[in-house]
């Protein structure tokens, strides 16, 4: 599962780093401490109806996917993670798998590895970044809910959400957690946001084919527990 992660970087960052053509995001508050329900940049690819050129986009989107179908927002806490396993064939992702890829930035994310230690297990905070401390890039999707109580032609009536898929975790990582977000090389990023892979079986055969990733834990302190603490404190190393 992926429940919280960093993203510290800023607009300009982003747009560099991701060859973003167009953002329609203003500006970032660096956050240490993403939680489920925040608001997330994603980039994603789409071709222009008129001049048919594909532009990357770097946009906003809720964390917590509300399929288009949805008669409300309530179910989105649950939908914060898609399990790589099953994403093509689950009704509240299988759509947005084949039409609606996109990739979240990120510095790297948390989780909590349990430890035995007597009769109550303790679970301890771990960050895993890139070697280099470069940027990450969760596979996700997202999917663009209408507001059934708002007038067809009010501009705010379309909400943007996102999911995070996860896969089981490598050897390397098993031993903090089961489960890792699916991170796309960047060698893949233009596949994996290419709009013109639909069908199941290329989409399939796009998420079989992204590597294992190398990533290294680091223990971090139980500030993070807390979706209220926030600041580079977070990620800094303890004994």
């Amino acid at each position: 599962m992926c429940g919280r992660y960093v993203m510290a970087r800023a607009v300009g960052d982003l747009v560099a780093e991701f060859d973003v053509d167009e953002t329609l995001v203003e500006s970032l508050e660096p956050s240490y401490n993403v939680a489920p329900t925040d608001p997330v940049p994603i980039v994603l690819d789409r071709r222009d109806r008129e001049t048919k050129d594909l532009s990357r986009k770097l946009v906003t989107a809720r964390w917590g996917l509300v399929p288009s179908w949805a008669k409300d927002t309530k179910g989105a806490a649950r939908l914060i993670n898609a399990r790589r396993e099953t994403v093509t064939e689950k009704p509240s992702f299988r759509k947005a798998a084949s039409h609606r890829r996109a990739l979240v930035p990120a510095d790297g994310y948390y989780e909590w590895q349990k430890e035995e230690n007597g009769a109550k297990p303790t679970k301890i905070p771990t960050y895993l970044h890139a070697p280099d401390e470069g940027a990450l890039a969760f596979a996700a999707l997202f999917e663009n809910w209408p507001d059934p109580t708002m007038a067809p032609d009010d501009p705010h009536r379309w909400l943007r959400t996102c999911t995070i898929i996860t896969a089981p975790a490598s050897d390397a990582l098993g031993h903090i957690h089961d489960r890792t977000p699916l991170i796309i090389p960047k060698d893949l990023w233009a596949d994996w946001l290419n709009p013109e892979i639909t069908s199941e079986g290329d989409v399939r055969s796009l998420i079989d084919a992204m590597p294992e990733p190398h990533l290294v834990p680091r223990v971090v302190s139980n500030l993070v527990n807390s979706v209220q603490n926030n600041g580079p404190e977070l990620i800094e190393p303890v004994g």
